[in-house]
């Protein structure tokens, strides 16, 4: 059997003295290279040595003290479906065109569905009526629509909470989790058709081209005793016999698929030559214009990404520690998987210095990859921190540097990032708002073309005509005190950005600065929807409805569903605001309720 290896370094960012980050230089891990076993028994003597040594005397992080969690049972169903496509509708506000991301919300113009709570709904966009529902059990629920089909991802966190209570909706700790994903026919009732369940935490998705890619970590399954006499010493080793006793089994999750068990083979899976034992990564990729699921074609990696950035042919894992503070490692690592097949396969291996802030911190234009990180740390009383944009280009087996800039807010760290063609925007933040223009039109010689700083911040950066940009964060004072939700307009079309206009709701807060799919821009009317709570004198929530013009935000008015909203859509005339109870049907600009519905 043959196994693919690279090196694998652990990543993060260092904390210590002094004014500058130290920056490790950027580069590959160690050339890729086929490595013979002559069993799967080889696989299992390299994981169990890796986790020796990665062991504490508390086990090996992500392993099993909690209690297992079934599966939950799918619900009755009822009737669902509806006639007529819309003229025009609105999407997911993703990262890439073309490449969808899963959600709580979505609609095709005919029918809106909905997975909030534990139940699957639609609503016929036409007659703005309930079409049918699908009781879907416990779990945080996403999902794509393709056709008449949806995909449902169904994520449960296994979690030993204080007193031994599990929770299958947190993550965390403790007990195993499971990614269960099943396929729904909405062309009459609503009905599961195919179904995949697997014992590993779900990641990340993407759909293109009507293919699924379900991205998924999993951890050993080890069972670990306390001593509750002895010392740290002693508790490790007698964790190493509970890894030596381990089989291989323990660290390749089960599955079901269509009611057929399996588990992952050791020819699925590509070693790195160092890795910690504790993670697998796996790649699942399945057809959503076939009845049903199959197995996922699984493509796996020993390494953990928390991260993913997918384009129509590529799928970007990475993975970094900076969340451990001064024990973290100093790089991200970076896996790329062509995915341009049906199977997906592993294909190249990188790493630079820093850690990301999301998946808008990763970029692929013209076969360059670029990234945005944050070395050191900004919170400390030393400010020793400082963001920098690489650039990488695959070579065989490896990401290789090409260049890169750095300096970018020495003392602070990014709070957002957007790449739009050869173009880079880096938001940075400790007291001011540094907004950086990067021109990427070389890539071995990224060039700082223009800041502007002002106070507050942008956390999410969205593009619109005409060279401008939409910024959503906080404003701050000239300390760097936050006061309130702020949506800002940039032009960026010259060489230094400017605000052109600025729109503040104190002591307010949204879902759009943390997460895009909360965003809603429609070109068509320059319409833009921000969701937004407020705590000043007494809570007020509702969506902020604007005019997007040449230079200026616009109010035309508010939306007021009788709670947060989660989503805003637009099916031909008609805005839809959804919280986690209802669905509102409004005029584009507000005004009276067309429709309600219950969730």
């Amino acid at each position: 059997m043959l196994c693919l290896l690279t090196a694998l370094s652990l990543a993060g960012c260092t904390a210590g003295g002094g004014a500058t980050a130290d920056r490790p230089a950027p580069g590959p891990a160690p050339e890729l290279r086929l490595v013979s076993y002559d069993s799967c028994e080889a696989l299992l003597t390299s994981v169990r040595a890796a986790a020796k040594r990665a062991v504490t005397p508390w086990g090996l992080p992500g392993s099993r003290w909690g209690v297992p969690l079934a599966s939950a049972a799918d619900g009755a169903r009822a009737t669902g479906g509806a006639e007529g496509a819309a003229k025009s509708y609105s999407g997911t506000n993703t990262h890439e065109a073309g490449v969808d991301e899963p959600d709580i919300v979505k609609t095709d113009g005919r029918r809106i569905v909905t997975v909030l709570g534990e139940t699957l709904r639609v609503i016929d966009a036409a007659t703005r009526r309930p079409a049918g529902s699908l009781h879907l059990g416990s779990g945080t629920h996403q999902l794509f629509l393709q056709g008449d089909r949806a995909l449902v991802l169904t994520g449960h966190y296994g979690m030993t909470m204080f007193g031994g209570i599990a929770d299958s909706n947190v993550r965390g700790y403790g007990g195993p989790s499971s990614t269960r994903l099943r396929l729904i026919d909405l062309a009459g009732e609503p009905r599961v058709t195919g179904q995949y369940e697997i014992g590993a935490e779900l990641t990340d998705a993407r759909l293109a081209g009507g293919t699924a890619r379900v991205v998924v970590t999993s951890s050993p399954m080890i069972d670990f005793t306390w001593l509750e006499k002895g010392t740290d010493a002693d508790r490790i080793a007698a964790n190493r016999k509970v890894i030596d006793a381990a089989p291989l089994d323990r660290w390749l999750p089960a599955y079901t698929a269509d009611g057929a068990g399996g588990r992952l083979d050791c020819g699925q899976v590509s070693t790195p030559a160092e890795f910690s034992g504790t993670s697998l990564v796996t790649v699942l990729s399945f057809d959503l214009n076939r009845a049903t699921l199959g197995d996922g074609l699984p493509a796996a990696v020993l390494a953990d990404a928390r991260t993913v950035y997918g384009t129509g042919s590529h799928l970007y894992l990475a993975h970094d520690d900076g969340w451990r503070g001064d024990k973290a490692k100093n790089r991200t690592e970076l896996y790329l998987f062509d995915v341009s097949g049906p199977r997906p396969s592993f294909a190249a291996s990188g790493s630079v210095p820093g850690w990301l802030l999301n998946q808008y911190s990763l970029s692929e234009h013209d076969g360059v990859l670029r990234v945005a990180t944050t070395t050191g740390q900004p919170w400390g009383r030393e400010q020793r921190s400082e963001s920098t944009v690489y650039t990488l280009r695959r070579d065989g087996g490896q990401l290789r540097s090409l260049g890169e800039l750095g300096g970018l807010g020495k003392g602070e760290r990014i709070y957002a990032v957007r790449f739009l063609g050869p173009t880079g925007y880096v938001v940075t933040f400790r007291q001011t708002d540094p907004l950086y223009a990067i021109d990427l039109r070389d890539p071995a010689r990224p060039v700082l073309t223009g800041e502007l700083k002002i106070p507050g911040y942008s956390s999410y950066l969205h593009p619109v005509a005409d060279g401008r940009l939409i910024g959503v964060g906080q404003d701050a004072s000239d300390q760097g005190r936050v006061s309130g939700l702020q949506v800002s307009l940039f032009d960026v079309g010259g060489a230094d950005p400017k605000r052109l206009d600025q729109k503040k709701i104190p002591h307010g807060w949204s879902e759009a600065e943390h997460d895009p799919h909360a965003f809603l821009y429609w070109p068509a009317t320059s319409l833009l929807v921000i969701p937004y709570t407020a705590y000043d004198r007494g809570q007020q929530a509702g969506a902020l409805l604007f005019r997007v013009d040449a230079g200026s935000l616009q109010k035309i008015g508010e939306v007021d569903p009788g709670g947060y909203p989660r989503r805003s859509l637009v099916v031909d005339d008609t805005l839809w605001t959804v919280t986690d109870t209802v669905a509102v049907a409004t005029a584009l600009t507000g005004g009276p309720q067309l429709a309600r519905i219950g969730l």
